[in-house]
């Protein structure tokens, strides 16, 4: 098949054009820098250089496409250091861009990285913007297939930890405990990306992906045992706290106040009222596998 992807070489779009090249697919990736081409070429897929914010540039690739993956994160938004902008705001001119590019181009069947809490636009913080988005596309014609691709958490995510377990020798976040919740890897959600792509196409479903369902103190369990730090905890602060942290660092108030929400939701539960009804087999990659990772990280930092 001929598939076009958004989202360039990152910690999904790399293995997932792997993947694909290898099954004999024709891969298109789109990437905003010219600097990629090379590495894009390299695995066997044609390089398409240019913005996800022109439409028109993007139904043009998107032209004669058997299927074509739609990403959006906050990297593509910007600096989120940067206090001027409205990444909400930016993320929904990608999704329009891409609405806009599906109906030009004829396109009938779509994968869409969505994300867990994209289920409801009340009370998850920054995730809003994956409800803007998958509810743009619901709007695109019914001929139109889509399939919504809820991850959950990535590990990736806890690299974040490591300037706070250095500095101040602990995990700190506004939640906490023994509550499992479900956490994810790049490499799994490629290979379910690339399941759905084989099977076929019809109307509008969604599907979660998870890799491991591991609480706070596990985490701190495992990556202190990781990191040689076995007593390493996690500490639970109020929201405000973690805000003023935030924001006393150069966080956009935006992001922060997004983030702050969304970690309250992962806390009391209402992230994962949707994902619990739809509860997903857990794929291959576990959290002592992801702890490897991270202590190759943790120990790379000065």
């Amino acid at each position: 098949m001929n598939i076009v992807l958004t989202g360039s070489l990152g910690n999904i779009g790399k293995p997932l054009t792997q993947e694909l090249v290898e099954k004999g697919h024709q891969v298109t990736v789109i990437s905003s820098s010219a600097e990629r081409q090379a590495d894009i070429e390299a695995l066997g897929a044609k390089a398409a250089i240019g913005s996800m914010f022109d439409a028109d540039f993007l139904s043009l690739t998107f032209k004669g496409a058997d299927i074509v993956y739609l990403m959006e994160t906050m990297e593509a938004a910007g600096d989120m250091f940067d206090k001027e902008i409205d990444f909400i705001g930016t993320i929904n001119k990608i999704g329009n861009s891409y609405k806009t590019a599906i109906e030009q181009s004829g396109v009938k069947k779509v994968v869409h990285l969505s994300s867990i809490g994209a289920h409801t636009n009340k009370g998850t913080g920054i995730l809003i913007f994956h409800y803007n988005v998958e509810n743009m596309l619901k709007q695109l014609p019914a001929d139109v297939a889509i399939k919504f691709i809820r991850p959950v958490g990535f590990y990736i995510n806890m690299f974040s930890f490591v300037q706070s377990i250095k500095y101040k020798g602990t995990i700190i976040s506004n939640y906490g405990g023994d509550t499992k919740e479900p956490w994810v890897s790049p490499l799994d959600i490629a290979d379910v990306i690339a399941e759905e792509m084989d099977k076929p196409f019809a109307g509008r479903t969604v599907r979660y992906v998870a890799s491991d369902e591991v609480s706070p103190n596990e985490i701190a369990k495992a990556l202190g045992e990781a990191i040689g730090k076995p007593d390493l905890q996690w500490k639970v602060i109020p929201d405000e706290q973690l805000l003023t942290n935030w924001l006393s660092i150069g966080f956009n108030e935006q992001v922060a106040r997004g983030f702050v929400e969304m970690q309250a939701s992962q806390g009391s539960g209402v992230l994962y009222e949707d994902y619990y009804r739809n509860q997903p087999v857990l794929g291959k990659v576990k959290l002592k596998d992801f702890a490897k990772d991270f202590a190759t990280v943790y120990q790379a930092e000065d």
